[in-house]
């Protein structure tokens, strides 16, 4: 029979601190990992201030890392990075906040980059399902439609 690793206040505080301090994380995953470490609400709530006071979770900062790199390696459109933050519980005036970080130009230089791209690595003959593909491959990475539909006329013909 394995027995569950217990933590002391202070164990589960610096275990969180490293964790923190490793990458940016979010309220809901710092709590989430307490309560994987079989932590007492009371205690989860004194580690969360305890974090928050010298500054290792900052929701603004995890929001704004987090539009960032999504947006410049994975290439994330605003619908797709506004929803995958609304799972990680921010609230909405960060996330709009984070969004705005992101310069229009540079958005549309990487949605034309990308969306050309695309265009010649659809192997589809058919001109209706070429476009569909397109539309679909962009949708779901949250590309706003009224840029990807007036991009799949422009470029597949």
């Amino acid at each position: 029979m394995q027995s569950k690793k217990t933590y002391t206040l202070e164990e589960a505080t610096r275990k969180l601190e490293h964790y923190c301090a490793y990458q940016e994380r979010c309220h809901k995953e710092v709590r989430q990992k307490l309560k994987d470490m079989y932590m007492i609400p009371e205690a989860i709530d004194v580690i969360i201030v305890h974090l928050l006071e010298h500054n290792f979770l900052d929701e603004t900062r995890f929001a704004k890392a987090f539009v960032n790199g999504k947006f410049r390696i994975k290439h994330w459109g605003r619908q797709r990075l506004t929803y995958e933050l609304k799972k990680k519980d921010i609230s909405k005036i960060t996330i709009n906040q984070a969004i705005k970080e992101i310069e229009e130009t540079e958005y549309l230089k990487i949605f034309q980059n990308l969306s050309e791209k695309k265009t010649d690595t659809i192997k589809e003959t058919n001109v209706y399902k070429k476009r569909k593909k397109f539309i679909d491959y962009f949708l779901y990475r949250g590309w706003e439609s009224h840029l990807v539909y007036k991009k799949a006329q422009e470029l597949i013909k």
